[in-house]
């Protein structure tokens, strides 16, 4: 090649390479103008990407579900049947105290025990170191009972007798001597003397004995007024005499029998008794001693304590809405805060809210929300009291005092059922129930059936239109 051809084509090669470089130059700057403009947003496009989007309803999917509903209440653990526990009078002297004894001022001489188990015929405690026994028995002591005494006390303390082992003879509802000598034989067996006949009493009968002689050695020696002086032809009595010998006969007589009465009167009533302080009749037995209010040496006037049933009762307050699902005999479940449970029975619900028998307590309304018509009294979440029953209590039988968590079934589901949550439910100002249903963002009201409530939750069937498990209800905005 020669010089000239060499110079051209380098001069060619050369122009090329400038082309090449200006096109990539104007490349660059094209593709940087692009980015910038995808980058930079004018103030009303800025503005317009930080605006929150616009609200819309909130909505949970309608679920089929079983549905077990209870109501869930704090009660406290106690003892049935609390009575005060009083004696009727004093205890008596038995026959060592001796004249000195009688009068004395009465004093504990051994305390009752509070949470001591009492049973038929033991000792609660002793005044002036004469027993107080506990029996058994609807009516209270009230008086001594003694021969001669009769009623239904006396009924109930040969019963009791009878029951301990000491037969009385017959229940007659009379203290008769068969009774006297049960009631010796049974302080004998738990090392007492029975109440035996006092030094005044005694006394009062050697008088009364003394008084039926003397009137007996009276009508003699007047009926004897008559009778030959020894003389062997006695002057005959005038009329008049005769007259006032019959009337002072008759007057000795008179007293006589007086006399006879009286003291039969007091043999009547003389002999083994029963001091009015020393039975306690309980109406259940075995009881328990719950309180105690007087100690060794205190004088044992007015309430000495509180006696209850050994039975273990639950006390619970719930709110008057729940308490109008209750039943009397619903099953309640027990728990400790230590996880200790007992099974118990619903016996009463109090202020009337018990509903009658055979009301189906599974079609209770549920609280309902938005158009509301306020129909509910202004008491109806008012606590009343629910007493429990519990038959066998088992680790609660220790635990007076201790609060437990109670829960009651009151009903459940016939198998799967569509279940919404309360919020959704919402009522119309004709009364009727209703939920919304979101369908691709336009909502559809649905009249509705409600059912069993439960845990903030409810079952649903559609009164008017459909709904199925899956689709949105809305339960707030």
């Amino acid at each position: 090649m020669s010089r000239q051809e060499e110079a051209g084509t380098s001069r060619i090669g050369s122009g090329r390479r400038r082309l090449g470089l200006v096109v990539g130059a104007v490349v660059l700057v094209g593709a940087g103008g692009w980015f910038a403009g995808t980058q930079v947003q004018s103030p009303a496009d800025a503005a317009a990407s930080h605006t929150a989007p616009k609200a819309g309803p909130v909505t949970v999917a309608v679920v089929r579900q079983s549905l077990t509903a209870s109501v869930v209440a704090t009660g406290s653990v106690e003892f049935a049947s609390p009575r005060p526990l009083s004696l009727a009078g004093p205890v008596g002297t038995g026959t060592s105290a001796g004249t000195d004894g009688d009068g004395a001022e009465q004093r504990v001489t051994k305390a009752p025990v509070a949470g001591t188990k009492i049973r038929e015929g033991d000792v609660l405690m002793t005044v002036n170191g004469r027993p107080v026994f506990a029996l058994g028995g609807s009516v209270p002591m009230y008086r001594a009972l003694g021969p001669g005494t009769s009623g239904d006390d006396v009924t109930q303390l040969q019963k009791a007798l009878q029951r301990l082992g000491f037969g009385p003879g017959s229940i007659s509802g009379t203290y008769g001597q068969g009774t006297a000598t049960a009631v010796a034989a049974w302080y004998k067996s738990k090392g007492y003397d029975a109440q035996e006949p006092s030094p005044t009493d005694q006394q009062q009968l050697g008088s009364l004995e003394q008084a039926v002689s003397a009137a007996q050695e009276a009508l003699l020696t007047t009926d004897s007024a008559s009778a030959t002086t020894g003389s062997p032809s006695p002057a005959p009595q005038s009329s008049t005499d005769q007259q006032v010998h019959e009337i002072q006969v008759k007057s000795a007589k008179k007293a006589l029998d007086l006399a006879n009465d009286a003291l039969s009167s007091f043999k009547a009533t003389y002999g083994t008794k029963v001091p009015a302080g020393e039975v306690v009749f309980l109406p259940k037995l075995p009881a328990r001693l719950d309180k105690v209010s007087v100690k060794t040496g205190d004088t044992p006037s007015g309430q000495i304590g509180t006696v209850t049933s050994s039975d273990v009762v639950v006390q619970a307050a719930v709110p008057g809405t729940d308490a109008q699902l209750l039943r009397h005999g619903m099953t309640a479940q027990l728990t400790t805060a230590d996880g200790k449970s007992a099974t118990g029975t619903v016996d009463v619900v109090a202020d009337g809210s018990e509903s009658s028998p055979g009301t189906d307590s599974s079609a209770a309304a549920p609280s309902t929300t938005g158009e509301t018509d306020s129909a509910s009294t202004s008491d109806s979440t008012a606590a009343v009291q629910v007493r429990i029953t519990v038959p066998e209590p088992g680790p609660l039988a220790g635990e007076a005092g201790a609060a437990v968590k109670v829960t009651i079934k009151v009903g459940a589901s016939d198998g799967k059922v569509l279940t919404v949550p309360m919020a959704a439910i919402h009522t119309s100002s004709d009364g009727r129930a209703r939920v919304q249903v979101e369908h691709g963002g336009t909502v559809t009201d649905v009249h509705v059936t409600v059912g069993l409530s439960a845990a903030g939750i409810v079952e649903v069937k559609p009164a008017e239109g459909t709904l199925k498990a899956g689709e949105r209800v809305v339960v707030g905005e």
